[in-house]
């Protein structure tokens, strides 16, 4: 990374911790002022909306994985959040008796699948680094190989 780029993304770091610390005071007064039950309208297209969501970033991991492992990482990441905020809005929005079929859900497809896309993401970037390394080597060899056995012109 150059040194310009290394100074925009610790710049950029530092902006999102302090993100982060503004978010602190903002969660607090939202638990305390919002009720704790809320009519939505919509919220069969919000809910449908979000699934083809998922489906989107589910069908992108799977051509990611099988076809530019280049932009695997970012899918299977991009995924395991959907999946993770997936099973905390189900078993948090979920009334009654219904609410056991969500936690058995989140626990045993979306939690697990997650978990496994964080696994992919972690493993597509090794893969990637690797492949770099190797070509970067491939590259210097290259670069240092056997002299030419050209002759040299003679001078007119």
């Amino acid at each position: 990374m150059l040194t310009d780029e290394i100074r925009v993304v610790r710049w950029i770091g530092r902006l999102f911790a302090l993100f982060s610390l503004l978010l602190l005071p903002w969660t607090a007064y939202l638990a305390r002022s919002l009720p704790s039950q809320q009519v939505s309208t919509h919220y069969d297209a919000a809910w449908a909306g979000f699934d083809v969501l998922l489906a989107l970033a589910l069908a992108g991991t799977a051509y990611f994985a099988l076809r530019r492992p280049g932009y695997l990482a970012t899918a299977a990441s991009a995924t395991a959040t959907l999946l993770v905020v997936d099973a905390w809005f189900d078993v948090l929005t979920t009334p009654g008796v219904q609410r056991i079929e969500s936690v058995l859900l989140a626990a045993l497809v979306e939690l697990p699948l997650a978990a496994v896309c964080i696994w992919l993401s972690w493993h597509a970037q090794e893969l990637e680094e690797r492949r770099i390394v190797l070509s970067m080597r491939r590259r210097s060899r290259s670069a240092s190989g056997p002299p030419s056995r050209r002759r040299p012109r003679p001078s007119a």
